[in-house]
């Protein structure tokens, strides 16, 4: 008899059905460790009963180990039991999950002109800075925080930066607020389609000013990088957050962080089935 056969019957696996839905592992305690889902349940399951000692069944055998019980529910489609999973993983937090337990961690991009300065900011709380457009959120904290450096770095050639003295805000933890004089105020709707993922023509007037610029032409390898960064960020996170907005007819802006993970479930299902009919591949 294995572990698994001990800890939940010898034929648990035999009622388990063959079906799309959730499952959830209870520790001794019956408090809930982990919230998984699947295209078959029946095979899913089955594969914590018969996972191996190997690195990639070290998390299956973890989760087991801890558990006292499994529970399970079916649903109509794979896309309903990723809905309800992604639901239930952002309301529980169960100590296992960590995809999607943390949605309040999807960074935004936020923006405020005035008619002296504008101020550029990066942060996970968006309702800490008064007076600014927020844009996102955008799935990669890395990929955003870095082009929001690259972004700040640029701007230091074309514009006056502020210092921090004249930053009021009282900025949170892990974000970040830079602010600038004499930069164009025709830039203004540019920097926001830029953001919000429709245009990149922010990036071709910078560049343009770039060019006139002594030390950004001294410092040209660096000041490519950058200006790389953010056609990076625009491609893979601005008009991808854009595009399932659109497809999937999201009329609401900025996307709350805790939104976004189901909003891309709905776009990346809608596509698969637009494309080929099928509910997704199994998990």
């Amino acid at each position: 008899m294995d572990l698994f056969e001990k800890k939940f019957g010898l034929n648990f696996i035999t009622a388990v059905p063959a079906a799309p839905g959730i499952y959830k592992f209870y520790d001794q305690r019956q408090e809930l460790i982990y919230i998984g889902k699947a295209k078959n349940l029946h095979r899913r399951i089955a594969q914590y009963k018969n996972a191996k000692r190997r690195k990639r069944h070290r998390k299956m055998l973890k989760i087991m180990k801890e558990s006292a019980r499994i529970e399970f529910k079916v649903c109509s489609t794979e896309q309903e039991a990723e809905v309800l999973e992604t639901e239930l993983i952002q309301t529980l937090r169960p100590k296992w999950n960590v995809v999607g337990a943390f949605y309040f961690l999807y960074p935004m991009l936020g923006v405020r002109w005035t008619p002296q300065s504008v101020y550029f900011c990066y942060t996970t709380e968006p309702n800490q800075f008064e007076g600014f457009s927020f844009h996102g959120a955008f799935r990669s904290r890395k990929k955003t925080q870095t082009t929001f450096f690259s972004m700040i770095d640029l701007l230091g050639y074309l514009g006056h930066a502020l210092p921090k003295s004249e930053i009021s805000e009282k900025v949170p933890r892990y974000s970040y607020l830079y602010g600038f004089r004499q930069l164009p105020s025709a830039w203004e709707k540019d920097w926001n389609a830029f953001m919000e993922g429709r245009s990149k023509r922010i990036l071709e007037k910078m560049s343009l000013a770039l060019v006139e610029n002594a030390k950004a032409r001294k410092d040209k390898h660096q000041v490519q990088e950058n200006l790389n960064h953010l056609v990076n960020f625009w491609t893979h996170e601005a008009k991808k957050l854009l595009e399932a907005r659109i497809y999937t007819r999201h009329s609401s802006y900025p996307i709350s962080q805790k939104e976004l993970d189901l909003l891309f479930l709905r776009y990346r299902y809608g596509r698969k089935i637009a494309v080929g009919g099928s509910q997704g591949a199994p998990t």
